[in-house]
């Protein structure tokens, strides 16, 4: 195979492996400005992972939020965090999955699939479950799970146990028809009109399989938005900011409800 055909080759599975999950180019659309010091809440350590804290300490309620490739650091994640705490009394914690090293669109010799390969869901999986020991320890005795784009796959898999009591995942990445057919928990699925890694037919797939095993679920699809609205949304975009502040809502009485 001469030189130029190898190089084809490459460029074709790369192009093939960025129409597939957290790698397509919606998942890196206005991707946002970190700020360590941003939100109401502060920064501790739990779980072996340094995390936003928010909302109060002591109480038996906790959601953890899995950010999307960009880190916990994300500016409207925190806002997110400090609204549900703010609302309903939830103990909010943000965990810093990527150990400081989140994704950087700038670093051009750091693709995101190699990225990916330190930062994989599996890992976050595991170092989730670490962070929801630790909050049980500190008397949190109900706890619910939220991801973002790539932390929808590990909320998904946090769902398949009996770690959380219920699950949010917003516009995720790589979730499967098997992996919703493990899923015990309730879980809502919120999704966007736009959304190439989760199209309307398989997010159907997944509201007929969550009926026929009698889980409780929930999926909607939001109108004339793009996947990743809900943390990447542009301030002074009005109608993405009210369909973002309409998801954060469903999601507040998804946790309510499941959560108490």
């Amino acid at each position: 195979m001469s030189m130029i055909s190898i190089i084809l080759l490459h460029l074709l599975c790369v192009s093939l492996c960025l129409q597939q999950g957290v790698s397509g180019h919606q998942c890196l659309e206005n991707p946002p400005t970190l700020i360590s010091t941003f939100g109401a809440g502060s920064v501790t350590e739990i779980g072996g992972l340094k995390a936003y804290v928010t909302g109060p300490s002591h109480s038996e309620r906790a959601l953890l939020l899995v950010s999307d490739i960009f880190g916990f650091e994300a500016p409207n994640l925190r806002k997110i965090a400090d609204k549900v705490a703010r609302a309903a009394g939830f103990h909010v914690v943000v965990p810093d999955f990527f150990c400081g090293d989140p994704y950087n669109p700038n670093n051009t010799k750091r693709p995101l699939e190699v990225w990916l390969q330190a930062h994989g869901t599996d890992k976050g999986f595991e170092d989730a479950k670490h962070v929801i020991a630790a909050l049980r320890n500190k008397g949190a005795s109900r706890i619910g799970a939220a991801g973002f784009c790539w932390g929808g796959k590990v909320v998904v898999e946090l769902s398949k146990t009996d770690c959380i009591k219920a699950a949010v995942l917003l516009h995720p990445y790589n979730v499967t028809v098997d992996d919703i057919k493990e899923v015990k928990d309730p879980i809502a699925i919120l999704s966007a009109e736009f959304d190439e890694a989760l199209p309307p037919e398989l997010l159907k797939q997944f509201e007929d399989i969550l009926s026929t095993n009698h889980v409780s679920g929930y999926v909607k699809i939001f109108p004339g938005v793009s996947h990743g609205w809900t943390v990447r949304y542009q301030d002074d975009n009005v109608t993405a900011v009210k369909s973002a502040n309409e998801a954060h809502q469903d999601m507040l009485d998804w946790f309510t409800r499941y959560v108490q």
